[in-house]
C-alpha cells in the first residue's frame, strides 16, 4: 500500500529479523496511521530534498519484535513513529543527516528525534527520524558513536 510518492507501508513495516522469528510485525490501525504521518510529513520531505532514493532498515516494531532487535520498552518505533534510514551508498549517510538537519533548521519538516546511529564520528550507520512527541522536547539531535 502507498503511502507517498516514494515510501509504501510494505518497507515501514518489512522486517528480516520478524521473518526469520516468524513475528507478525502487522501494524494496528493505530500504527497505520502514524505510519502514513511520518512518510508524509517526515520521511518524503526528507526524500525530496535528498532526491535520490533513501533505504529503511527499520519502520514499525511491534512490541515482540522491538524486544528481539533490544529496542527501548517506549521506542517510537513501536508506535510506528519512527524509522531508521540510509542513504544508498554508506558514505551518503552523513550527507543524508546534514540534508535532514538543514530541513528541520529551516522548518520544513518537525521530528521529534534525528539520531546519529553508531558509526563514526564521520560516519553513521544509520540516521532515526521521529514524528514530533506530545509534551516533550522536540527537532532534538543526538549522536550516539564509538
Amino acid at each position: 500500500m502507498k503511502l507517498t510518492k516514494n515510501f509504501s507501508l510494505e518497507e515501514l513495516t518489512f522486517s528480516i529479523t520478524a521473518n526469520n522469528h516468524g513475528i507478525d510485525n502487522t501494524p494496528n490501525a493505530e500504527a497505520k496511521a502514524a505510519l502514513k504521518r511520518l512518510a508524509v510529513e517526515v520521511l518524503q520531505p526528507i526524500r525530496d530534498a535528498w532526491g535520490k532514493p533513501i533505504k529503511v532498515t527499520s519502520g514499525y516494531r511491534c512490541p515482540k519484535l522491538n524486544a528481539s532487535v533490544g529496542g527501548v520498552k517506549n521506542s517510537q518505533h513501536v508506535l510506528g513513529q519512527a524509522a531508521d534510514i540510509q542513504a544508498t551508498a554508506f558514505a551518503d549517510n552523513v550527507k543524508l543527516f546534514r540534508c535532514i538537519e538543514r530541513l528541520v533548521k529551516a522548518g520544513k519538516i518537525k521530528t521529534g528525534q534525528v539520531i546519529w546511529e553508531y558509526g563514526t564520528k564521520q560516519n553513521p550507520n544509520w540516521v532515526h527520524v521521529s514524528l514530533p512527541r506530545v509534551g516533550k522536547k522536540n527537532n532534538q539531535f543526538l549522536y550516539y558513536y564509538s
